[in-house]
């Protein structure tokens, strides 16, 4: 595949992410979504559920992961790709190692908790025995401003509470 080719199939799956994190937001999740592919196919696509859920562990990477595993009857994804709307954390990026995915494609740093590149490099240090290929800023904006827009709005509301 091209680079340019590479760059289009990125932004497509990051906007099925996207769509994710978008229903996540509604549920009243904070708005990140994950889709795990491999080749052309779709194994799993998940938005947060840690509230929904009442599980801490449910972020929308660790839900994918579960979901493309059993799909494919195996928990190493070794010919996986996984998109992100935001940069993981340590939690989501230890499981992607677990899996074995082959790549991240992610849209926007987490510049307090990313464990990709902002604060850690979980998933390319040379201590572990996997590393994962990497692509950061796909869609960064769209990503980005979806998360803005979800806190800036609690943010709001609970200036609003204070006031009632």
């Amino acid at each position: 595949m091209t680079a340019v080719g590479e760059k289009e199939t990125d932004a497509y799956w990051m906007r099925v992410a996207l769509r994710a994190a978008h229903e996540a937001n509604e549920r009243g999740e904070v708005p990140v979504g994950t889709c795990i592919v491999v080749g052309e196919a779709m194994l799993a696509t998940a938005g947060n559920r840690t509230r929904t859920d009442q599980d801490p562990t449910a972020h929308a990477e660790i839900v994918a992961l579960r979901q493309a595993s059993q799909k494919l009857g195996n928990y190493r994804l070794i010919e996986a790709v996984a998109y992100s709307t935001i940069e993981p954390c340590a939690m989501c990026a230890g499981a992607l190692i677990q899996a074995r995915v082959k790549r991240l494609v992610y849209g926007a740093r987490d510049e307090r908790a990313g464990a990709v590149e902002s604060r850690f490099r979980i998933c390319d240090t040379d201590f572990l025995n996997h590393r994962i290929e990497i692509t950061a800023g796909v869609l960064e904006d769209e990503c980005r401003a979806i998360m803005q827009e979800f806190f800036l709005a609690r943010r709001v509301g609970q200036r609003s509470e204070v006031r009632d």
